[in-house]
């Protein structure tokens, strides 16, 4: 799927700014390429609070399209969120990509835990309440951190 961008559709914005982002790169490394072209002309936040801020502000338009038909609106709305998450990561010098590759990972090690443990018992996830997988969950947390597992929001 190519990406489209707003000079595809208009020709009076030659040599943008933001031509010089590698369009061919994952999108979280894109959106840092086009945040780092912008914020090269001073068009950025001043540091992370603004940032995160406009964070809180994007997933209020996120929970306000929950319940609405548009399914066009929030799947806009989620890229805004998505946008500005990349955004913070960039200003506090975290690669997001890298970042999610690795709570991908994690998240893979403890669900693999939890199917572990289940099968042990002859269970399955699908057999199990909420309240036993998160169970299982914090205890695969804790078996990461080698402690004793504690009550904490899942996932």
């Amino acid at each position: 799927m190519s990406r489209s961008t707003d000079t595809d559709h208009d020709n009076t914005t030659q040599n943008s700014l933001l031509q010089q982002a590698d369009s061919t790169q994952p999108a979280l490394n894109y959106a840092v390429s086009l945040q780092n072209a912008a914020a090269s002309v001073g068009f950025d936040w001043p540091n992370s609070t603004g940032v995160i801020a406009k964070i809180k502000e994007e997933l209020d338009e996120v929970a306000a399209e929950i319940h609405s038909d548009d399914q066009a609106r929030l799947h806009d709305e989620i890229g805004d969120l998505l946008f500005a998450v990349t955004n913070l990561a960039r200003h506090l010098n975290v690669d997001p990509q890298q970042a999610l590759e690795q709570s991908i990972h994690k998240f893979y090690r403890r669900f693999n835990y939890i199917e572990h443990q289940l099968h042990k018992l002859n269970k399955t996830p699908e057999s199990c309440d909420l309240a036993t997988l998160d169970s299982l969950w914090d205890e695969a947390k804790a078996h990461e951190r080698g402690s004793t597992p504690t009550q904490k929001s899942r996932r």
